[in-house]
């Protein structure tokens, strides 16, 4: 490696840090976005640049067709993608991540000619086939079940946990005779292809409602397999960038799990996200709500001293995000304190919610964390709560049969009077009742919340 494309390649690797380090915050995400680009673009550009002299005609006319291909469908996909599909668009770009590493190495192999591979080439070799092909089926089956291409709850059936370990004997097998004895494609493409398998194998017990921390620890595999490819190619950039990607997707892996007081073990073996029987699903008619209207909310809400607004996926879903600020804005100028309340796995994705609010202009420091509010909510007079419902379900705390016992909620229940506005009683990701709902000071406004959020604007505005 030259001096130049050391340098090169470290300035990539800077970009790379820098822009996950804006990340950090909603305020400078964006300019974190542009960083890790601009350091991407610099890292691909320097790696065509040296290889253009080994560039046959055909091997430059395939570059180029894949550069412009790669360029429209991701700033078309991008674009178009709403936020609420978001997490199905990171795994389709994640899965596509693995799978390229695992063909890379691929194409190393057989290089080869059936020869056994040497150990330093070998060993990351078949890490980024079995990882990349694991990544990319798995994150085939998350995306299926988030866009309800098939069904989200857990799929199991007799003898599963046998069947995935003989696979994974198998895919051991198969790596010992790569590394050991010989490199022929019908060896490696076999191990491709159980790779692939187990990928599927390993999704489909785990349900719709925990594929969010799926896709997260898929793309710390990918990003792994991407560092063992550049192992492969002898590629600085991509040994750094995979490693990256590695080290924050399993770091956000745990902080999801534990956003959900619940084990990584658990979450992936534990068949969450299949309505429980016996736990919250208890008859409606055995219970009354109180419904309320938007005028009689709007008027609870202008005279009120403090709201705190809890935003959820039903939020999101009906890209109420302005409307809430509007509300807000209205309740402000009657002298009304308002806070947004926003839990770490609201919505479908880490920052979910700080996206959709701050795209709609909401001030930076209305924005509060659990850990930072929930002492609040017993100083507050209304807790309008917009389309959330796990992440508020007092079971976490009080039924421990319930399967999201245990994980930290935003403390709603504490504050003077709640309002929910929802669609329906139906439940939410976990399957499971929320009590709240049928406590006395809560008061429900059915109907879509764009529109339930408009009412009240009109409303308060009168009142």
């Amino acid at each position: 490696m030259t001096i130049a494309t050391a340098l090169i390649y470290l300035l990539a690797a800077v970009l790379f840090i820098f822009g996950l380090r804006f990340l950090s915050s909603p305020r400078s995400a964006r300019r974190g976005n542009w960083v890790a680009a601009a350091g991407m673009a610099l890292a691909v550009g320097w790696t065509v640049v040296l290889l253009w002299p080994s560039f046959t005609a055909a091997g430059a006319t395939i570059c180029a067709v894949g550069f412009v291909l790669g360029a429209i469908i991701g700033t078309v996909g991008a674009r178009m993608v709403k936020m609420t599909a978001m997490p199905q668009m990171v795994a389709m770009f994640n899965g596509v991540g693995g799978g390229a590493a695992a063909l890379v190495a691929v194409s190393e192999l057989l290089g080869l000619h059936g020869a056994r591979p040497a150990l330093q080439s070998g060993f990351p070799s078949v890490f980024a086939i079995v990882v990349g092909g694991v990544s990319f089926a798995g994150s085939g089956i998350a995306f299926a079940k988030l866009q309800e291409l098939m069904t989200g709850t857990p799929i199991t059936y007799p003898g599963q946990q046998a069947v995935n370990a003989l696979l994974g004997l198998l895919i051991l097998g198969l790596c010992v005779l790569v590394l050991g004895v010989t490199g022929a494609p019908p060896v490696f493409v076999a191990l491709l292809l159980l790779a692939l398998v187990f990928g599927v194998a390993f999704v489909l017990p785990i349900g719709g409602a925990d594929m969010p921390v799926v896709i997260s620890l898929l793309n710390a595999c990918t990003g792994l397999a991407v560092a063992a490819s550049g192992f492969v190619v002898g590629n600085f950039a991509l040994v750094v960038a995979g490693t990256l990607v590695g080290a924050s997707g399993t770091l956000l892996t745990k902080l999801m799990s534990d956003a959900m007081g619940r084990s990584l073990a658990n979450i992936l073996f534990g068949a969450f996200g299949r309505p429980r029987e016996g736990v919250g699903l208890a008859a409606d008619g055995d219970r009354t709500v109180r419904s309320g209207s938007a005028e009689d909310i709007a008027t609870m809400l202008a005279y009120s001293r403090r709201v705190i607004i809890v935003p959820g996926y039903g939020l999101a879903v009906a890209q109420a995000q302005h409307v809430v600020r509007e509300l807000a804005d209205q309740l402000e100028r009657r002298g009304v304190e308002v806070q947004y309340a926003i839990h770490p796995v609201a919505g479908r994705m880490p920052g979910h919610m700080n996206v959709l609010l701050a795209e709609a202009n909401v001030p930076y420091e209305q924005l509060k964390e659990m850990d930072e509010i929930n002492d609040e909510f017993k100083q507050t007079d209304v807790a309008l709560v917009v389309g959330a419902n796990d992440v508020v379900n007092p079971a976490a705390r009080n039924q421990p049969g319930s399967p999201i016992y245990g994980m930290p909620i935003l403390n709603v229940d504490q504050a003077q009077h709640i309002v929910f506005l929802k669609r329906s009683m139906r439940p939410g990701f976990a399957g499971i009742d929320n009590e709240l709902l049928y406590d006395p000071k809560t008061v429900m406004l059915f109907g879509d919340a764009r529109e339930s959020l408009t009412k009240l604007v009109a409303a308060v505005k009168t009142a």
